[in-house]
């Protein structure tokens, strides 16, 4: 494969942003110019990562090239910081990592590189937070994608959560900072939720995607989706159990993989063939 490292300035990220992107490499028999002058058009998996990371995480802490290598596809890989592929308005000059990725990388990687914007060519995987990403982004754009695979990432019964969020939103953001736990939940929620006036202009956003799936119920158009999980994640296996339980009751289709391991790497690694498996792009 070739990998590509793409610098440029962002409309909506409201800077310059890095991007990996891994393309088809030429075969070793076929001249150069046979192959570069093709007017084929690649698959396209749009693969997001998770708090703390950035755009350079896939290919750092995977195998994904190695994965994608005979598989005649293109893998983009971008960077939104811990923005939750939502817009933050009130964060600096603003920001909307949504619109950064549906509006501006979709058409500058599908204009400039031998990529497909076929519906039925493009993916959308993520781990944790780029888990979440990944479904929002097919339920918000299902034109856009025809699969999602949801790696380590549920969502909760917001709603159901309403009398703690409130609770929440009224706390001390200094007591919150505080805290410091490891994975900085409290501080992380007031400050999302800080975006909007009220707990129910929250809830009422993209940020509730329990709202989001329950809405999809019944449209015939959506993505199919994947969702998979560690057995030992700490984070996510309640959520994750809890949401292929509503999805059973409902009558709901998705698949749903669990496995041995916790939030962790060796997960992704594993867990990114069954997406590329569930996708078609291991035929």
């Amino acid at each position: 494969m070739a990998l590509l490292h793409l610098d440029f300035e962002s409309e909506y990220m409201r800077s310059n942003q890095d991007v990996y992107i891994i393309v088809p490499d030429r075969p070793k028999l076929t001249p150069p110019a046979e192959f570069y002058g093709e007017k084929r058009r690649y698959p396209v998996l749009w693969l997001l990562h998770g708090t703390f990371g950035g755009y350079s995480d896939w290919l750092r802490k995977s195998n994904i090239e190695l994965y994608t290598a005979k598989k005649e596809m293109i893998v983009v890989m971008p960077g939104i910081g811990n923005a939750d592929y939502e817009a933050w308005d009130n964060f600096t000059l603003g920001i909307d990592s949504e619109k950064y990725i549906t509006e501006e990388l979709m058409p500058l990687v599908h204009s400039w590189l031998p990529a497909s914007d076929r519906r039925e060519d493009n993916f959308v995987a993520g781990l944790s937070m780029g888990g979440g990403g990944a479904l929002k982004l097919a339920l918000l754009h299902p034109e856009l994608f025809e699969a999602a695979a949801v790696l380590s990432y549920a969502p909760a019964d917001m709603e159901a959560q309403k009398a703690e969020l409130e609770e929440l939103f009224d706390a001390d953001r200094d007591e919150l900072l505080a805290l410091n736990d490891m994975w900085h939940s409290k501080i992380r929620s007031y400050n999302r939720m800080h975006r909007y006036s009220s707990v129910d202009e929250y809830l009422a956003s993209p940020a509730n995607t329990w709202r989001l799936l329950e809405e999809s119920a019944g449209r015939k158009e959506l993505p199919r989706l994947l969702f998979t999980c560690g057995s030992e994640d700490p984070l996510m296996t309640e959520n994750f159990r809890a949401l292929k339980k509503r999805f059973e009751e409902s009558g709901r289709e998705a698949e749903w993989s669990e496995g041995p391991g916790g939030h962790s790497w060796p997960v992704w690694d594993r867990d990114i063939q069954k997406a590329l498996e569930f996708f078609g792009l291991n035929k």
